[in-house]
């Protein structure tokens, strides 16, 4: 496969139909080494990728593109647009929104239905759950993630719909496999909720208070990057395996070579 040179922005480019999208390059280990740059990505999905959007992401010499969209998803949204001479691995996740007609009563329902399902913390309470069953239930897919990118799939950009949820949870777990500072990973992570990254509300319903302050309150956590999101996925960790080392070696397989080639491969010297 050839790959062209990386040209890794020096500056967060603006792409007109990829939201979300960054470098976690930089990013430090509690060893004192760091991410490098231009060999990890995260974004959102690649469906609406114009022309110009797809010439610069050509650019970033990518070998793989992991997307952790399931096939609902795919469907509304779209396939990835192609990329010269990059590898599309799609591993399925769980989305902390799925579930019988939810995202059509995100889409359509009106607000007396937005109360009942989403009001008195019953929204950010979904997401808590998502992030502690996504990481308890997909240790084969984050083992298997691992392992690509040990073995030589990058430089990788890790997507989902939004790039903050499934994909965040992936990038945080390669993170902690990294040894990247948590307080770090937690940074990178809250980038996701940043007005020009979030992802767009999309309402269909042409209701009156379709797009009303208290609807979009009640929508909010769907959309948030919270750190009590990522406290679950931690928790999680904590609870079923005993710590993030555990985790690693007895959840996702990881054994010490597999880590340390990761390691020699997406961090500095």
């Amino acid at each position: 496969m050839t790959q062209q040179s990386p040209q890794v922005p020096s500056v967060e480019p603006e792409l007109a139909g990829v939201r979300n999208f960054r470098d976690v390059g930089g990013l430090p280990t509690v060893d004192g080494r760091r991410v490098r740059n231009g060999v990890l990505f995260r974004s959102g999905h690649l469906a609406s990728a114009t022309e110009q959007d797809a010439a610069f992401l050509d650019t970033l010499g990518l070998h793989t593109i992991f997307d952790f969209r399931n096939a609902a998803d795919i469907g509304i949204e779209g396939p990835d647009v192609t990329l010269t001479g990059v590898r599309n691995v799609n591993i399925p996740l769980s989305d902390p929104a799925d579930g019988a007609g939810f995202w059509a009563m995100v889409r359509e329902g009106d607000l007396a239905t937005l109360r009942e399902l989403l009001g008195d913390g019953r929204a950010a309470g979904r997401m808590t759950a998502s992030y502690g069953e996504i990481i308890r239930t997909r240790t084969a897919e984050h083992g298997r993630l691992l392992s690509a990118l040990a073995d030589g799939s990058s430089p990788a950009l890790l997507h989902c719909s939004a790039g903050k949820d499934r994909a965040g949870l992936s990038v945080a777990v390669t993170l902690l496999a990294l040894g990247v500072d948590r307080d770090a990973i937690e940074a990178d992570y809250l980038e996701s909720g940043a007005a020009h990254r979030r992802y767009k509300v999309w309402r269909t319903t042409t209701s009156g208070d379709a797009m009303s302050p208290e609807a979009l309150e009640l929508l909010s956590p769907l959309f948030d990057a919270r750190l009590e999101y990522l406290a679950a996925a931690y928790g999680a960790i904590e609870e079923t395996w005993g710590g993030t080392e555990s985790y690693l070696t007895r959840g996702l397989g990881l054994d010490a070579p597999t880590r340390e080639r990761l390691r020699a491969r997406l961090l500095t010297d």
